[in-house]
């Protein structure tokens, strides 16, 4: 909680406990003093606390005016503090708010080759759940307000504002991001925020999410890297798991949810290469040094190899794809220092 809010709350707690002190030392006073029954005392210690102006229950003998005297000097105090404290709250609560929009973007400004997710919808805040699962620095762009505290409740740095806004992207870190997914449920407002992305930072890797087939080539148009149809890939999966369901079951248990049962790595060639006598990937021994085999290779362009020759040659700038069991990827990672 925030120093500032847990401050506040714990004075109007106080101001609430005083309150409530005064009346009960109210009306125990008038039952004692002027033998009031506990409706009476109750009253004459409202009226006497907020000073309404009503006259008293039955005549006030000397002893009932002193007591009087002290509960209203007592309550003008305490009443005081407490008006103060509330007053106080209810403004500064847009001055909180402020100071943790500005601690946020601190934190944002610090971030490098991040990943930026515009809207934090079911496909957003799965891309979150992932991206956190491997410790990578991401943030959310999020238009709705009303996010806000789903937002602070996940624990996510975010930026509220318009994504089809630059000066909300930039706010985002655009320009020093490393990734960009536009995960908007709206085609229009996806291919519009691909555009500005691409134009602020031409080098980002963009992946746009898109309802409508239709928007596939649009938004690759617009400068999108990759576009993914959740419905479609929903319906070829299920299809899928009627066709070939042994098949599937054993890709859904190629997990790559987390650090800890991860099954699946890409890695960059240059993270290999221990020795210059590496050239192909028989000379990595790989499945000898760690467990692990190569399934897949990317070259420099892009282009996919499945199931490569031991003896293709090992471009630089290209990529290897690699199975194994958690154990078999953990031993990678300490082997070539991969984090």
């Amino acid at each position: 909680m925030n120093p500032l809010i847990r401050i506040f709350r714990t004075k109007i707690y106080t101001a609430v406990f005083l309150l409530v002190l005064i009346l009960l030392i109210g009306v125990f006073g008038y039952v004692m003093i002027s033998d009031y029954t506990i409706i009476d005392a109750l009253y004459m210690t409202v009226i006497t606390v907020t000073t309404v102006g009503f006259g008293e229950v039955v005549p006030l003998d000397d002893e009932s005016k002193i007591f009087t005297i002290f509960l209203i000097l007592t309550s003008i105090i305490i009443v005081g503090y407490a008006l103060s404290t509330i007053t106080e709250y209810i403004l500064s609560k847009d001055h909180i708010e402020e100071l943790k929009q500005k601690k946020m973007q601190k934190k944002i400004d610090s971030f490098k080759n991040h990943v930026i997710i515009c809207g934090y919808g079911r496909n957003g805040k799965q891309a979150a759940v992932k991206l956190a699962a491997h410790n990578r620095p991401f943030v959310i762009v999020e238009k709705d307000k009303e996010m806000v505290e789903r937002l602070e409740l996940d624990d996510v740095p975010y930026v509220i504002g318009n994504a089809n806004e630059d000066e909300t992207l930039m706010l985002a870190g655009v320009e020093r991001a490393d990734c960009f997914i536009s995960a908007l449920p709206n085609d229009a407002d996806n291919l519009f925020v691909v555009l500005s992305a691409r134009q602020i930072n031409p080098e980002i890797n963009i992946i746009s999410r898109a309802s409508q087939e239709s928007s596939y080539k649009k938004l690759k148009f617009a400068g999108a890297n990759n576009v993914i149809l959740p419905d479609k890939i929903g319906g070829d999966h299920m299809a899928s798991l009627v066709v070939v369901p042994g098949l599937m079951e054993f890709i859904d248990n190629l997990s790559i949810v987390g650090k800890s049962n991860i099954n699946i790595e890409e890695v960059a060639v240059e993270k290999l290469h221990s020795t210059s006598a590496i050239k192909t990937i028989r000379d990595l021994d790989l499945r000898r040094k760690t467990g692990c085999s190569v399934i897949g290779y990317k070259t420099e362009k892009g282009e996919y190899i499945v199931n490569p020759e031991a003896e293709l040659e090992l471009e630089q700038h290209s990529k290897i794809i690699v199975l194994g069991r958690p154990e078999q990827i953990e031993a990678l990672n300490t082997e070539y220092n991969i984090e």
